[in-house]
């Protein structure tokens, strides 16, 4: 964690990445943009869950698998969730799998999201109770993963073929892993707003302070370069070092910068390689400091 001091060096620095129109822009090819469409909350977190937990290796590979998902599932996905029957509904997912998931992953994550709606009102509701019952968010969404899990509908494998992958869309936060695809549909749902650019802040039982980071490789290797953490991994450990640095920063929201330094990453902004014409103009280039940096 960084001492105060480089802290209040930073701030400005970070803010200044937080530029409202970029971060609009950045979105339209990021996969918040799916949950940013839908004008129910019932609808929205659904799409979260799902759009969230996909979101690993290429976003032009997983990208248009969503768009996909979304087109089939029609305009009420919410009331798709809840009334799924997989032998009826199966046209939606057959055809549609993405590396270690299948058609009736895909099925199984909708369904089990349609039943939690059914069975307590909302996701969110699931989450900010565990939240109020523990008191820290990894407990809090441990709980809500197992919720999730016992929750698959029955007959989806016998409409859809074998599920393969699903315990991998729903990672158990306490064997350690950065668990970041959680850790993003907590940022998408818990922070941000009507005006906040990015992130829609419907569930609002759980305080921003709380979250933490979702680690990826971007996040990890500028935060390293930054100091915000010496950890190397990508573990829950490292997310929670990076995030009570930017606690520092920011003690009620410190995972507002997360978007943007993801950005910075995978825009190409901030390269794994060192370059005078890219880093030289850099706004965070006089308190990068990078570590092993590729020659």
């Amino acid at each position: 964690m960084i001492g105060l001091d480089r802290a209040h060096r930073l701030k400005p620095v970070l803010d200044a990445l937080l530029d409202p129109a970029a971060m609009a822009l950045r979105a339209r090819a990021d996969p918040v943009r799916f949950p940013r469409r839908c004008r129910r909350p019932d609808d929205a977190e659904v799409v979260a869950l799902v759009s969230a937990c996909l979101a690993y290796g290429r976003a032009d590979l997983f990208g248009p698998k969503l768009e996909e998902l979304w087109r089939r599932v029609g305009e009420r996905p919410g009331q798709f969730a809840r009334e799924l029957d997989p032998r009826r509904d199966r046209a939606a997912f057959e055809g549609l799998s993405y590396r270690f998931n299948t058609p009736a992953d895909l099925a199984a994550l909708i369904g089990a999201a349609g039943a939690v709606q059914v069975e307590s009102g909302s996701l969110g509701a699931v989450l900010e109770g565990a939240f109020r019952e523990h008191g820290a968010l990894r407990p809090a969404l441990s709980a809500f993963a197992a919720r999730l899990r016992e929750s698959v509908p029955a007959g989806i494998e016998r409409a859809l073929g074998p599920m393969r992958g699903f315990d991998h869309l729903l990672p158990e936060p306490a064997r350690g892993g950065a668990c970041k695809r959680l850790l993003l549909l907590c940022r998408w749902m818990v922070r941000g707003g009507p005006a906040d650019p990015i992130d829609l802040g419907l569930w609002q039982g759980v305080p921003a302070s709380a979250l933490v980071v979702p680690l990826d490789t971007h996040v990890a290797r500028i935060a390293l370069n930054l100091g915000l953490t010496r950890r190397r991994d990508l573990t829950w450990a490292t997310a929670e070092d990076v995030t009570a640095s930017l606690r520092r920063i920011d003690a009620e929201d410190p995972v507002r910068y997360d978007f943007a330094l993801c950005h910075h990453g995978m825009s190409g902004a901030c390269p794994r390689r060192r370059s005078a014409g890219t880093c030289g103009p850099c706004a965070l280039a006089p308190h990068c400091r990078p570590v092993n940096p590729e020659r």
